[in-house]
């Protein structure tokens, strides 16, 4: 499901508060129902919508009652600000994943090896993730503060009767790597049209040039 769709889903507050719940652990109907003070009707509503956003499952016990929890782990994220609006959902990686590709990040002195079942060991694990992930939190933090400060500062020198902000989505589209304008439209989540008359205005301007059917910066070849 696309993020938009989940923001619409996780928009209702009882539903927020029914996945509060079973985080902590699988419950039945009639127990969500008493613990949000709502009737069981509505509750069954609600869980049906989580359940076909797949975020969650049910089980029934041999006492025949059905068991909700948690389907998958899910991470979602929105960012608004003066220059852009996005919502992005993320599944968590394999513990596979090759870490040595992402260059701006080092895990190194953090123990993973799972502890071997050893109750201590993976305490010590936990409490080493969460301080990593605490620190991701803070450089995601000041990562989204330098993105704010540059979109600002390229609006400002792309500056055009108040469509600076598109026009700065437009040239980081291209900087990032999009060439087409189909491929610009999706990147900036604008009509196709809108996004070859900014192109026409930033060429006009020297900012970007095409050649053939691709778009680049200026100089960048």
């Amino acid at each position: 499901m696309d993020s938009g769709a989940l923001l619409d889903i996780l928009g209702n507050e009882n539903r927020r508060r029914i996945l509060r719940l079973l985080a902590r652990k699988p419950c039945y109907v009639t127990e969500i129902s008493e613990y949000l003070g709502v009737s069981p009707k509505a509750v069954i509503d609600h869980l049906r919508k989580l359940e076909e956003a797949g975020l969650v499952e049910s089980r029934t016990d041999e006492k025949r009652r059905k068991y909700f929890h948690i389907a998958r782990n899910l991470r979602l994220e929105v960012t608004v600000s003066r220059h852009g609006f996005g919502a992005k959902s993320a599944y968590p990686a394999s513990p596979d994943l090759d870490l040595t590709r992402c260059h701006y990040l080092s895990i190194d002195g953090v123990d993973l090896d799972g502890g071997d079942g050893d109750v201590n060991a993976l305490a010590d694990e936990l409490a080493e993730l969460e301080a990593l992930e605490r620190e991701l939190s803070l450089a995601q933090r000041w990562v989204q503060g330098r993105l704010a400060d540059a979109r600002e500062d390229l609006a400002e020198e792309l500056a055009a009767d108040g469509r600076e902000g598109l026009y700065a989505e437009v040239v980081a589209a291209v900087a990032g790597g999009a060439g087409d304008p189909a491929a610009i439209a999706q990147r900036v989540d604008a009509p196709e049209d809108v996004v070859e008359g900014a192109l026409a205005a930033l060429a006009e301007r020297d900012v970007l040039e095409r050649e053939g059917g691709s778009w680049s910066l200026t100089g960048s070849a």
